[in-house]
């Protein structure tokens, strides 16, 4: 990296620090902004990505989605096309050497005006491509970020010049290496918008019963078109994309909600206990009730190292 490489890397950490000074996910001024820090190697956390940049300024983390697991740190981004469930795991932080990041919300719905007002032009893929990928930042992409951070110290001038920071930033993906997978998503007619679409819908209605010819029917896609495309861009079929929803949403409900799993599963739409109690086991590795606990404990032990540092201090 050179001199002029330091310093902007230098600047994106400086900045997320200031706007993220204790561990946790911030957001920010900026809506669609949010800063993220940690100071420990967490357990694995799941969660859903909507349509985003995500740049790392300290530390990596790896995110895996279905069998597939992308790494990335400050020399990389992670971009996501479309909404996906993951599980994530910081895999370098430490006090001091906090792992330090920021992500920002994709409009995908802008995404043709921003296109056809910025004249961007290029062949589109053939069919459609994995809706989450890693690659190298450049200089300008990162300069555009660290532009609308800065942002964040001049509130005033946020109404006036966010458009033009997001229009540079939106521009700076959509003429990268993976811009077609954003212009591709930006074509109402391309297997990636149906897809989309349907993975919105199954957001929206996971607990409900799925059809894969009501949903197919929806997206106006065929049934064989539908399972072709949806696991070309999630690494899942429309099913198991519903059973990671369900599976997130259930943890969800007994980690913040304090729900007990017979209770959890019903909500999140299982009929059969002992369906969710195996599903859940192969997805988070133990039963609710352990799996649950052990989270638990995990918490416990980084409130307490926590509030250990604080006293040493």
């Amino acid at each position: 990296m050179t001199e002029t490489g330091h310093s902007r890397q230098q600047e994106l950490i400086d900045l997320i620090a200031r706007f993220a000074e204790t561990d946790g996910d911030h957001e920010t001024a900026i809506a669609g902004l949010t800063v993220h820090r940690r100071s420990t190697l967490d357990m694995p956390a799941c969660g859903s990505y909507k349509p985003s940049l995500a740049l790392i300024a300290q530390g990596s983390k790896q995110v895996t989605l279905a069998d597939e697991t992308y790494r990335y740190s400050g020399s990389d981004y992670l971009l996501t096309a479309v909404d996906l469930p993951v599980t994530t795991r910081i895999v370098e932080a430490s006090a001091d050497r906090p792992y330090l990041s920021m992500s920002y919300h994709i409009d995908t719905g802008r995404l043709p005006g921003l296109i056809a007002q910025t004249g961007v032009t290029g062949p589109l893929p053939g069919s459609a491509a994995r809706g989450m990928t890693v690659s190298p930042v450049t200089a300008d992409l990162q300069d555009a970020a660290i532009r609308l951070l800065r942002l964040l110290e001049r509130p005033k001038d946020i109404p006036a010049l966010l458009p033009l920071i997001e229009q540079e930033l939106v521009y700076r993906l959509l003429t990268g290496p993976q811009g077609a997978r954003l212009r591709h998503m930006a074509v109402a007619e391309s297997q990636s918008h149906q897809v989309s679409r349907a993975c919105i819908w199954l957001k929206e209605h996971y607990a409900l019963p799925l059809r894969v010819e009501e949903l197919a029917h929806r997206v106006s896609m065929s049934v064989s078109s539908l399972h072709h495309h949806f696991k070309a861009i999630t690494a899942m079929s429309p099913v198991q994309y519903q059973k990671q929803l369900r599976l997130q949403e259930a943890r969800r409900l007994m980690l913040e909600d304090m729900l007990d799993a017979g209770s959890a599963g019903h909500q999140v739409g299982y009929e059969s206990q002992s369906q969710f109690s195996r599903e859940y086991a192969r997805q988070f590795g133990a039963p609710p009730l352990r799996d649950v606990g052990r989270v638990r404990q995990s918490l416990m032990e980084r409130l307490t190292g926590g509030m250990e540092m604080l006293s040493e201090g």
